[in-house]
């Protein structure tokens, strides 16, 4: 039954497009999957199921975050879509989709239903992606370093070498951990989740900050556009991207009727979990050239 909103009953969310999309996403992210092990999938299709790991982690956590959205949305009596996913290419270095989205079709109005729809993702999918990235460091090897320039490496946050130390152990000098598929799947939804938490216009960090600033929320992301940029000189250049995609998306946040309301201890424990998940998972160099 539907729940209701302002007296009226909220509509049914539309399925055959977001499923559509969903059996979509896990072809493609089951091909990348199956790419990056190596797999040669034209010549020996049965391969294909080697991609099956890296798939069914991937989704399950991008599919827990933005099912936390969706369930807080519909507990306030917010109308908005169903989960989607967005498949993309499957041909490495891409991950064979872009993520997954929903779309927030009523106001939101008050500050207490902001924190938990912005933070019921970001805090559904960490917990999902520590699991996963635990279960893929026990299957992933120590490795020696390989001799070669050019390739692609990954940062570490602050909760991904927690976990890597009390799941491999410190690995041996010229030694490296080679991330199982699960683990790369761990590693993607823990970056997903920091990029969601910056706090920044209408990301989940944005509806946060939002919830605690009010309207001094704007200049806020402003400076935050800011400190991408200065990051994009001094760590990392795809955050000059982030940092164009934002401001064009707009840093504007729609207002809430309830924003001078004290926010309860509930909540205010809701957002300091969230500001700590942010800080866990921020790399500042996901990316480098090895």
């Amino acid at each position: 039954m539907d729940e209701l909103q302002g007296g009226e009953r909220l509509e049914r969310p539309k399925v055959l497009l977001p499923v559509v999309l969903f059996i979509a996403t896990i072809i493609t992210t089951v091909v990348a999957g199956a790419l990056y092990q190596g797999a040669d999938i034209l010549n020996a299709p049965s391969t294909l199921w080697t991609g099956v790991p890296f798939s069914a982690s991937l989704i399950l956590i991008l599919g827990t975050h933005e099912l936390g959205h969706y369930v807080a949305s519909r507990r306030h009596g917010v109308a908005t879509t169903l989960p989607v996913f967005i498949p993309g290419p499957p041909i490495p270095p891409m991950i064979g989709t872009f993520g997954a989205v929903i779309r927030i079709k009523s106001p939101i109005t008050t500050k207490n239903a902001l924190v938990d729809i912005g933070a019921a993702g970001p805090l559904s999918g960490f917990v999902v992606a520590i699991v996963v990235t635990a279960i893929g460091l026990k299957l992933s090897a120590v490795m020696p370093i390989p001799s070669v320039t050019g390739a692609l490496g990954l940062g570490s946050s602050l909760i991904f070498k927690l976990i890597t130390y009390l799941t491999v152990g410190t690995a041996p000098e010229g030694y490296d951990v080679m991330l199982h598929p699960v683990a790369f799947a761990g590693w993607i939804g823990m970056f997903v989740t920091a990029m969601n938490l910056l706090p920044i216009g209408q990301l989940d960090g944005g509806h946060i900050v939002y919830a605690l600033i009010g309207r001094r929320h704007r200049a806020f992301s402003t400076a935050m556009i800011a400190a991408l940029v200065a990051l994009g000189f001094y760590s990392w250049t795809g955050w000059f991207v982030w940092a164009a995609l934002i401001s064009m998306i707009g840093m504007w946040h729609p207002p809430i009727e309830d924003q001078e309301a004290p926010m309860d201890i509930r909540h205010r424990a809701t957002t300091a979990a969230a500001i700590a998940v942010f800080v866990l998972t921020f790399m500042p160099t996901p990316f480098y050239i090895v």
